[in-house]
C-alpha cells in the first residue's frame, strides 16, 4: 500500500559515522600533498553557504542550470516514466527537483544527501508542495554503493536518476566513469540517468565564480576547517589558512585549495601535523567538459548518451543517458 497524502516522509539514515570523517581526515592530512574530501563541506553551516553562493552574481551554474531546467523540464519529463521511481544523488535544497516535479509525476520521490539537516529541510517543503507523493529520504554517501531496502516496495518501477549542479564534476574523470556505472546499475534495464554538467568556458568566468567579491567561496572553503575543529577535536586557527582557486586549463578542471600562511602545527583527534608556510590542502575539483567529452564518459561507463540541452551561452549542459 502506498503512503497516504498525510503519511510523513520515510527517512532512511544510512550516514557515515563519525569514525569514517575521522579517517578520512587523518588519511588525507597524512599524505602528500594534503587532501580533504569535499563530500565533508556539507555540514548545516556548510550547507547554507553554498545554498548563499548559489545566489551570488558571479557563480553561473545554478541560476544557468535552473533556468534550462524551466525552458526543458516539460520536454525532459516527458521522456521519463512517468509513473517509475525518481531518484536524486545530491539533493541538497530540492530546488532544481520542484522544477522536475511539476511536469514529471513519479510513483516516489528518492532524495539522497549526505546531508541529514538539508536533506530533512527540503523534504519537509516538498511534502507541502506535493502532498501526493511518497518520499523516501536516504541519508547517505551516494558517492559509495549503497543499499535501500525500503525501495523493494517499488521493484517494479522504472528508475531514473537525477544528478542536478554539476556535481560530477567534483569527480576526476576515472572517479565519474566508475561512479556513473554503479549508476547506472542502480537505474537498472530500461532506467535513465538525467545529468547536469558544467561546460568549458572562458576562464576568467570560471576564476570569477570560484572567488567571489563577497568572499562567501573562500568562508565556505575555510568551514570545513570549523567542521574539523568541531567535530573531530581538531585546533585549526582559520585566520591562519586562505581560501585558493583556480583554473587548470591542462586538466580542464578548478582547483580549490586553503594555503597555511605560516609555519604551523594542528592537531587532529591527537595527532599533529605540520603545515609550511604557502603549503596547501586539496579540498576540491570541478571538472569543466565539452558536450562530447561527457556522451565519451557516459559510453564508457556503459549509458547510452541521449538528448542533450545547452543554454544560449553554452556555459551549462543537461544530458540524458539511457541504460
Amino acid at each position: 500500500m502506498m503512503p497516504s497524502a498525510a503519511s510523513p516522509a520515510l527517512f532512511v539514515d544510512l550516514q557515515p559515522d563519525s569514525g569514517s570523517f575521522l579517517g578520512d581526515v587523518l588519511k588525507g592530512l597524512a599524505q602528500s600533498p594534503k587532501a580533504l574530501s569535499p563530500k565533508y563541506f556539507y555540514d548545516a553551516r556548510g550547507s547554507q553557504l553554498f545554498e548563499a553562493i548559489c545566489e551570488l552574481p558571479e557563480y553561473y551554474p545554478t541560476r544557468t542550470e535552473m533556468t534550462l531546467m524551466r525552458e526543458c523540464a516539460g520536454e525532459i519529463a516527458s521522456l521519463l516514466d512517468q509513473d517509475g521511481l525518481l531518484i536524486e544523488f545530491g539533493s541538497g535544497a530540492s530546488v532544481k527537483t520542484e522544477i522536475l516535479l511539476q511536469t514529471m509525476r513519479p510513483r516516489a520521490y528518492v532524495p539522497v544527501d549526505i546531508s541529514a539537516d538539508a536533506l530533512r529541510g527540503s523534504v519537509s517543503r516538498l511534502n507541502t508542495a506535493f502532498p501526493g507523493l511518497p518520499v523516501i529520504a536516504v541519508c547517505a554517501d551516494y558517492m559509495q554503493p549503497m543499499q535501500v531496502t525500503e525501495l523493494a516496495r517499488y521493484e517494479s518501477c522504472r528508475r531514473s536518476i537525477y544528478f542536478p549542479g554539476s556535481t560530477i564534476g567534483n569527480l576526476t574523470p576515472e572517479e565519474a566513469r566508475s561512479f556513473l556505472g554503479r549508476a547506472r546499475g542502480l537505474a537498472g534495464a530500461g532506467g535513465s540517468m538525467i545529468v547536469g554538467v558544467d561546460l568549458k568556458k572562458d576562464p576568467a568566468v570560471l576564476h570569477a565564480a570560484y572567488n567571489d567579491a563577497q568572499g562567501v567561496t573562500a568562508e565556505f572553503n575555510l568551514n570545513l576547517l570549523r567542521r574539523i575543529n568541531h567535530e573531530l577535536a581538531a585546533d585549526f586557527d582559520l585566520q591562519q589558512f586562505c581560501h585558493i582557486a583556480f583554473y587548470n586549463e591542462t586538466a580542464g578542471r578548478i582547483e580549490m585549495h586553503l594555503e597555511s600562511l605560516k609555519s604551523q602545527q594542528v592537531s587532529v583527534s591527537g595527532k599533529n601535523f605540520t603545515f609550511d608556510a604557502g603549503e596547501r590542502m586539496h579540498t576540491e575539483n570541478s571538472y569543466k567538459y565539452t558536450v562530447e567529452e561527457f556522451r565519451a564518459l557516459a559510453r564508457d561507463a556503459g549509458f547510452v548518451p541521449g538528448q542533450v540541452w545547452v543554454d544560449a551561452k553554452s556555459f551549462f549542459a543537461v544530458h540524458l543517458l539511457r541504460a
